[in-house]
């Protein structure tokens, strides 16, 4: 390459950055020509069958799959880490019920790290042991932000369930079934990660600045919360209950289509295939609409994902069956976000700590496409 084409390469924008390479990493590899997902090599399909989330979280921030002793001390630090302060829950009584709960963790987070004593120390260890306690305490702030905008008390953790079914026995006050824990533990599976996405990215540029890990997952939960990156799943929930029955799914995909409309929950920014973490919630939500005695918004998604193919020729993504899914778990569509949070705190602390091995500070130039430079003129001769 020439020097003349150097430059001109250089003063191109790429609106959104589409396709340009922002930095070097070893978590995660998203293929979206073949359809492939791989966290630290290891493959989205084989992960989701056979790991918890304990061993994902864990091979995400440590870059290997635990040893059984490994996985034992793990989840311990998990069960450690999992109540949050008092004043947290006080502070959040004080806070609108009626807030958004996006809005609510962003701000329980950023005032969850004025109470760590470790916040602002940059020991490798220390910022291991905040990652950690993070991955833990999230779903209990989630927890305590659902249970306490329904006049509830929050639910204590408890040591005896595993992450997930700890999440959900904190989330509805019960101890979970045996199929809700599994739907658990895959949401969070398959949510944990996936390359430098809006809110990863985000987390990688404040943290390059060197401020405390919180002020990070902040920004990124602040990242999430918008429209256009966290939340489809719950516009899903909304179209299967606005559509009703099965038989209004053929009439509501034709007028979409006429419309020139968006289906919500078909198609990827990145898979021009298959998202492989779809197929994985589909046997689940089948699971538990049977479990529930609420079969049908399973029924109508299997319908729906039918016609809208036909239609467009897209295929549904994640968010598609984890609708019904979470709907099915009990979880209300506007926590759908915070659930996605819970989960994706493992991937922004894996690379806020990659970040750092080796920070640089992530500055871009803007292609400046204002006025050359122009004199002042006094204010009466204007």
């Amino acid at each position: 390459m020439s020097a003349d084409d150097i430059e001109k390469t250089s003063s191109e924008t790429v609106k959104g950055l589409k396709g340009i390479n922002a930095a070097d990493s070893s978590i995660c590899l998203v293929n979206g020509t073949e359809g492939k997902l791989l966290y630290r090599g290891y493959n989205i399909d084989d992960l989701a069958e056979n790991a918890t989330f304990e061993e994902i979280s864990f091979l995400l921030l440590k870059g290997e799959l635990p040893t059984a002793d490994e996985l034992t001390k793990y989840q311990e630090s998990l069960k450690q880490h999992r109540t949050i302060p008092t004043e947290l829950i006080e502070a959040l009584k004080k806070l609108p019920p009626t807030a958004p709960p996006m809005a609510l963790l962003r701000s329980m987070t950023s005032l969850a790290g004025v109470y760590d004593e470790d916040a602002e120390s940059e020991d490798v260890e220390k910022r291991l042991e905040i990652s950690i306690k993070l991955i833990s305490q999230i779903p209990t702030i989630v927890a305590a932000i659902h249970r306490v905008r329904k006049g509830l008390e929050p639910v204590a953790p408890d040591p005896s369930l595993c992450h997930a079914g700890n999440f959900m026995y904190m989330l509805n006050g019960e101890k979970p079934s045996q199929d809700a824990t599994r739907a658990m533990d895959l949401i969070l599976t398959l949510h944990a990660e996936h390359g430098l996405n809006a809110s990863t990215f985000t987390s990688r540029v404040i943290i390059a600045t060197l401020p405390d890990i919180y002020s990070a997952i902040t920004g990124a939960i602040g990242a999430l919360k918008g429209k256009l990156h966290g939340g489809a799943n719950t516009e899903v929930l909304k179209t299967l209950f606005e559509i009703g029955s099965m038989e209004n799914i053929a009439p509501y995909v034709k007028k979409v289509r006429a419309e020139k409309g968006k289906f919500m929950g078909f198609g990827h920014a990145v898979y021009q295939v298959e998202d492989p973490r779809a197929k994985h919630l589909k046997e689940l939500s089948r699971r538990l609409g049977k479990e529930t005695g609420e079969p049908k918004w399973y029924e109508m998604s299997i319908e729906m994902e039918k016609l809208v193919y036909a239609e467009i020729s897209r295929n549904c993504n994640v968010d598609f069956y984890s609708a019904s899914l979470q709907h099915y778990m009990g979880i209300p569509g506007d926590l759908f976000t915070c659930i996605f949070a819970a989960s994706r705190i493992a991937g922004w602390c894996a690379h806020i700590l990659e970040q750092l091995d080796g920070n640089k500070i992530i500055r871009p130039n803007a292609n400046y496409i204002g006025y050359e430079e122009r004199p002042y003129v006094s204010v009466g001769q204007r």
